[in-house]
């Protein structure tokens, strides 16, 4: 069940999470994000094999789903993080209004956006404005809707896909910090999900608009999205705004969007009533791209009842 509303007094982080998040607001966080970005795009055989080999070892990565589960065979650190998943490894359901768990990794918090404000940790919130670059047209459809947050762990397949199908219409880059997005920093930084450097896309769906956010994170090499443009450039200064009207993107139901270089967070974002939550999803559970967490509430034009919405398995549209 989604947890209660975000409480408006934080509390105090613990001096254990204090004590790691102090350290972060010193480093020249963009610096070593960029030496970062370098070093994993280095086809250096010698280098990225020992990055590789050390990296699976540290985080016992499994490769298994992998497209290419040799490590030697990617041609730089980058390529094996952001590696590709075999075709039909992850099945979609055959429900169509499924909505899809847009990243593998950990389920950190999800429900209702109380107030327009969404919980980032246990009492600790932040506004739906903020987290959209301070655009309220943007936010509006959000204030009150439902909303979905997932950690990738260093270990986890590291591409976003489509929770259900949607038609691009606005994408934007904001620039920002680049904490970590460890649960640690999260109970310790306020505001970290709206302060980090992010991507926002804003799609048009069935049950309405929706919008994906990835979050960007110390050491993050890059955002990036399968439509160029915003996101497309690491470690911009200026915040950056393509509007999609003309140019149309649709991606299907777990269609690939994005990718992160590194490990982040993405957060789902939909209007009130659009998504019913799966019963038994919580707090800190595991999720797989692919894998149903809720129903998407579709609303007809003509009479606003909800409806089920159509498509095959593989490409819902």
């Amino acid at each position: 069940m989604p947890p209660p509303a975000p409480s408006c007094e934080p509390p105090r982080p613990s001096l254990t999470d204090a004590l790691q998040a102090l350290p972060q607001y010193l480093l020249p966080q963009h610096a070593l994000s960029r030496l970062v970005h370098r070093i994993t795009r280095s086809r250096r055989r010698a280098l990225k094999d020992a990055l590789i080999r050390w990296f699976a070892r540290r985080y016992r990565v499994d490769l298994g789903e992998a497209r290419y589960p040799d490590p030697a065979a990617y041609l730089d650190f980058n390529s094996f993080f952001t590696r590709a998943l075999r075709p039909g490894v992850r099945p979609l359901p055959a429900e169509p209004d499924a909505v899809l768990a847009p990243a593998d990794g950990r389920l950190s918090e999800f429900g209702r956006a109380a107030g327009g404000r969404l919980l980032q940790a246990k009492g600790r919130s932040y506004s739906v404005v903020d987290l959209l670059g301070g655009d309220e047209r943007r936010a509006a459809p959000f204030r009150e809707g439902e909303f979905l947050t997932v950690y990738l762990a260093p270990r986890d397949y590291h591409r976003v896909h489509m929770p259900c199908a949607g038609t691009l219409t606005e994408s934007v880059y904001l620039p920002g910090a680049l904490f970590s997005v460890s649960a640690a920093t999260a109970r310790a930084v306020p505001r970290l999900f709206a302060r980090n450097e992010r991507v926002v896309a804003l799609f048009e769906t069935a049950a309405g608009p929706m919008a994906l956010v990835l979050v960007g994170a110390l050491l993050v090499g890059f955002i990036d999205t399968v439509w160029g443009g915003p996101g497309s450039y690491p470690y911009g200064r200026r915040p950056r705004v393509r509007r999609w009207d003309e140019s149309r993107v649709h991606l299907a139901a777990g269609a690939e969007m994005g990718r992160f270089g590194m490990g982040s967070t993405v957060i789902a974002l939909f209007p009130p009533g659009a998504v019913r939550w799966r019963e038994s999803l919580g707090t800190a559970d595991p999720v797989r791209v692919g894998t149903p967490i809720g129903r998407l509430a579709v609303r007809t034009a003509r009479t606003g009842e909800d409806a089920a919405a159509g498509g095959d398995d593989q490409a819902r549209s």
